[in-house]
């Protein structure tokens, strides 16, 4: 996997010169062209279950599971969440959102210099995602630390010995299944205003989750709801940053917002890599890829194809036609899209008019050691 120890979008292309389909040393193989991306996610026979690589043992998330079961699972989690079961959930946090954005705005007022991770990336997407599942305010602090060791896991990482970091990661999911399945559990027959309260209590039992399944997906909501969203927001404040004609224009337009956020999810995407196992012999693009290997479409440089997206290393906020795969595609299309997008528009929205005399303090600023996960650590810079 020597793809990944370089700077990440000259190497992208270099993949893409390499063929849509390159075969590493491990007999594994990278793609990396957008039209053959996205025709792998679209094929059914290509699984993202990891236990057809021989990797867990474990029953996994609905986000790495096939259909039938990936369907039902997601089905059950989407009733409190979204249409059409809960249609106004997501609309009806707009205004929470504009609120715990004001209140983090107010925190970094009279400040000369600012982390913009520790001060608002973080902690506007997990206040929103607690509020949602129902995590009382004084337990938010808890979760960084889990999320980080399973984050970590999560990794692609082929050529390491991954085992302390799976451990942990393990661990990790562990403690935090069970304190929301416990929490969800004191919301029995008290139903109060939120998903867990709503899985607890749903009213038909063949529509209720298992306690183990309840407690896997509320960890993948919370570790999903938020931790994609601070690279979201985080790649968004540096890339205007970068790209100061970009940061006046949407100061003088702020109409942009909404374009800006889905180009930034194309230019800058916070999940760079999926991997899939094919079920079944598949040919693309004139090469066959054997049952059982292990394939990593690489999203963000699908998002740079030249044969999808015009001048696609300039960033444009008045692009058209942009299907990007910021949110994957096929059945395992992100379902908690619409509320990143909310809260991407709010942070940035906020951010912006104080961004036109912030200079960056770090450039590059320190990333996370992370392929799939793809945002920096700590983004310093000088208001």
């Amino acid at each position: 996997m020597g793809y990944l120890t370089k700077p990440y979008y000259p190497l992208y292309a270099e993949l893409r010169e390499a063929g849509p389909v390159v075969r590493q040393a491990d007999g594994s193989h990278l793609v990396g062209t957008y039209h053959e991306i996205t025709a792998l996610l679209h094929d059914p026979r290509m699984s993202a279950d990891p236990r057809t690589r021989g990797e867990t043992t474990h029953k996994p998330p609905f986000l790495r599971l096939d259909d039938p079961e990936h369907h039902r699972l997601r089905t059950l989690a989407m009733r409190p969440f979204g249409p059409p079961h809960s249609p106004g959930r997501i609309d009806a946090m707009r205004g929470v959102i504009a609120a715990i954005t004001m209140e983090l705005l107010q925190t970094i007022q009279d400040r000369e210099q600012i982390d913009v991770v520790d001060a608002f990336a973080y902690p506007l997407p997990v206040t929103v995602i607690c509020r949602l599942l129902g995590v009382p305010r004084e337990d938010e602090p808890l979760f960084r630390e889990w999320s980080d060791a399973i984050v970590t896991s999560a990794d692609v990482r082929p050529e390491a010995d991954t085992t302390e970091q799976d451990q942990a990661g393990e661990q990790a999911r562990i403690e935090m299944g069970q304190y929301l399945a416990n929490l969800a559990e004191q919301r029995r027959g008290h139903p109060t205003d939120d998903m867990l309260s709503a899985f607890t209590n749903e009213p038909d039992p063949a529509l209720r989750l298992t306690h183990e399944e309840l407690a896997e997906t509320a960890v993948l909501l919370l570790i999903a709801g938020h931790e994609t969203t601070v690279n979201l927001i985080t790649n968004g404040a540096l890339t205007l940053l970068r790209h100061p004609d970009q940061l006046d224009r949407l100061r003088r337009d702020p109409d942009l917002l909404p374009r800006a956020v889905e180009e930034l999810l194309r230019y800058e995407p916070p999940v760079h890599m999926r991997q899939r196992t094919p079920l079944a012999d598949v040919d693309i693009a004139g090469t066959t890829i054997p049952k059982g290997t292990s394939v990593t479409l690489v999203l963000a440089s699908g998002n740079r194809d030249p044969k999808r997206f015009h001048e696609p290393d300039r960033f444009d906020p008045t692009r058209p036609d942009n299907q990007h795969l910021g949110f994957g595609s096929g059945i395992h299309l992100c379902f908690g899209a619409p509320l990143a997008r909310i809260e991407a528009q709010a942070a940035l929205s906020a951010l912006v008019p104080h961004l036109g005399a912030a200079r960056l303090v770090q450039d590059p600023p320190p990333y996370r050691q992370n392929a799939m996960l793809r945002g920096p650590r700590h983004l310093p810079i000088q208001l």
